[in-house]
């Protein structure tokens, strides 16, 4: 018979939703045994036996290294998100996949959310609703402004739709090249300063890459209109944040909603918790009470092809174990 496939998953979430990986794999998997843990401090007991390991690349925090060097079975790494920062061990033997094509739905809403949110004045409401101050504040229009999305992908796509309804004239920035649905019109991301100047929303969507490191930085925010709102759903440090931070001091950018930082969770010093405007979230973008469940036929798709030794055939494969990554894991740029 043959041997069971030790899963370990890493998840600091509410236990209801480590609770469907617990049971969830179990059930559309035979001969695996699954081990749900909630932080990577609970991990060392695993790391001789772990075969596989189910995770957000944050939730290793600065232990990735340690866990790579001592779990001498591992030979599939399945990110639970489209990302895999922090999840690209030394060891080239090691397949790597992802989960795709499932956070349209919920980033893209995440994103028009902290647009609406912001233009609505809606952290000076709670506020003035805390302090039982009854002040009326006029807001913004989405209504006729001009989005920015850098970073085109499915979930910009879905984004793009939304912001359509909404009467919102749709730029994307991309290195794609091509009409694309949805969208008015593309602009390079290699020309990104001209491309952001008549922004009045600017929504970043582009992966975390070597490339894409500090690619809002404090030029592309001074080239932004006064005024204007930055939302970002994708990485932290795809954007410059104590660039971010100053910009957003003087008042050149008048708000920005943040769902991602480059360093998470975010310090109890971070200036960001207390700005006025300034939205914060922890990196729930994606999190929805449906995720899992679209989840699962993912990895248990995975799950079959690996026992079958068919890397080829798996799906949102990143890295084959081989020399050279497989294709892309994250939305396009």
């Amino acid at each position: 018979m043959e041997s069971a496939l030790n899963i370990v998953v890493l998840l600091n979430s509410p236990e209801d939703v480590r609770r469907q990986y617990r049971e969830g794999i179990p059930a559309g998997a035979d001969n695996v045994s699954v081990q749900v843990i909630n932080d990577v401090d609970e991990i060392d007991p695993h790391l001789a036996t772990m075969d596989v390991l189910m995770t957000y690349g944050t939730f290793l925090r600065d232990r990735a290294e340690h866990v790579f060097q001592h779990s001498p079975r591992l030979r599939w790494i399945q990110a639970l998100g489209s990302g895999i920062d922090n999840l690209r061990p030394a060891r080239n033997d090691i397949v790597i996949t992802c989960i795709r094509g499932i956070h349209d739905s919920a980033v893209s809403e995440a994103a028009f959310s902290g647009m609406l949110a912001l233009s609505r004045n809606l952290p000076q409401v709670l506020r003035n609703q805390q302090a039982r101050n009854w002040e009326r504040l006029p807001s913004r229009l989405l209504d006729g402004k001009c989005v920015g999305i850098l970073g085109v992908g499915l979930i910009a796509e879905a984004l793009a739709r939304r912001c359509k309804a909404f009467g919102m004239t749709v730029v994307g920035i991309t290195s794609r090249a091509g009409a694309i649905p949805g969208f008015d019109q593309l602009r390079s991301r290699h020309a990104l300063l001209k491309a952001v100047a008549d922004l009045d929303i600017l929504v970043v969507l582009a992966p975390y890459t070597a490339d894409n490191h500090h690619l809002v930085d404090a030029a592309t925010l001074a080239a932004m209109k006064v005024g204007s709102f930055l939302v970002n759903v994708a990485r932290g440090g795809v954007v410059d944040e104590a660039a971010l931070l100053r910009s957003l001091q003087s008042g050149h950018i008048a708000g920005a909603a943040l769902d991602v930082f480059a360093e998470e969770p975010l310090a109890d010093q971070s200036p960001f918790w207390t700005m006025p405007n300034v939205i914060v979230t922890p990196h729930v973008a994606g999190m929805n009470v449906d995720y899992v469940q679209r989840a699962l036929p993912i990895i248990l798709a995975n799950i079959h092809a690996f026992r079958a030794n068919d890397i080829a055939h798996m799906k949102e494969l990143v890295h084959a174990g081989g020399d050279a990554p497989s294709k892309a894991s994250a939305s396009a740029a």
